[in-house]
């Protein structure tokens, strides 16, 4: 399983080659960084620590701050771990591109629900309520939630009124549609948790993901012997001058 973080950046519609309209969310995908490699012997489990988005100097603690100075990496806005096995050929530093997904694929998505605040049961579990005419007492209210004879207690897991949204909710199966590397976009089919420019998980589907590797980047280093033979002709032609 591979995956990367990213941030939500709304909804819109693609069409197809029949016509058909698609509706899609645009994630801004990476480049995300390799901060840390946890390996199964050391840490007791595989997984890659990654970082996402730059973060100001002043609204990260001393700690933090020296943890990402030690790596030689600026701070990081969003920083989570992807359990994953395959970690060949990843370093500390390496950057990571929306390439590794491509169109058809399935992943899941993991984000923050929009928070509604406090909610009552009618809004929250969306109880029917009481009647509205003929003097009726018994309006929004939740009603009875518990018997005195037995168990004389509320049983656990009674819907009542509370917080509303703001939870952790994973979207399994989501169809990738459109990956556009050089803006590091990625279009998945359907709705995805959170609001806009929310941060989000973004990991190969677990029912219907297949095993891939990650694609890292590979940089060209060019050897000293052309280099030398460029300096020699630069320096020929100024002296022929």
């Amino acid at each position: 399983m591979i995956g990367l973080l990213g941030k939500k950046v709304g909804m819109t519609v693609i069409y197809d080659e029949g016509g058909t309209q698609i509706p899609v969310t645009l994630l801004l995908a990476g480049p995300c960084r390799v901060l840390r490699i946890l390996k199964k012997e050391k840490s007791g489990y595989s997984a890659v620590q990654l970082g996402f988005g730059a973060r100001k100097q002043k609204n990260v603690t001393q700690p933090v701050l020296g943890q990402f100075k030690k790596l030689g990496l600026p701070a990081q806005a969003f920083v989570r771990e992807i359990r994953t096995e395959e970690v060949d050929g990843l370093e500390v530093g390496t950057e990571l591109g929306v390439d590794n997904f491509e169109a058809g694929e399935f992943v899941d998505i993991e984000g923050v629900s929009i928070g509604k605040g406090f909610q009552g049961v009618v809004k929250r579990h969306h109880f029917t309520g009481g009647n509205k005419t003929h003097g009726s007492m018994f309006g929004r209210v939740a009603g009875s939630i518990g018997a005195s004879s037995f168990p004389s207690r509320v049983v656990k897991g009674m819907r009542m009124p509370g917080q509303m949204g703001n939870h952790r909710v994973t979207v399994q199966n989501l169809k990738v549609v459109k990956v556009d590397p050089e803006n590091h976009l990625l279009a998945v089919k359907g709705a995805v948790p959170g609001s806009g420019s929310g941060f989000v998980v973004i990991r190969t589907s677990l029912k219907r993901g297949k095993a891939k590797k990650w694609k890292v980047e590979q940089k060209q280093e060019l050897s000293p012997e052309p280099a030398k033979e460029v300096v020699k002709e630069t320096v020929k032609e100024g002296s022929a001058s």
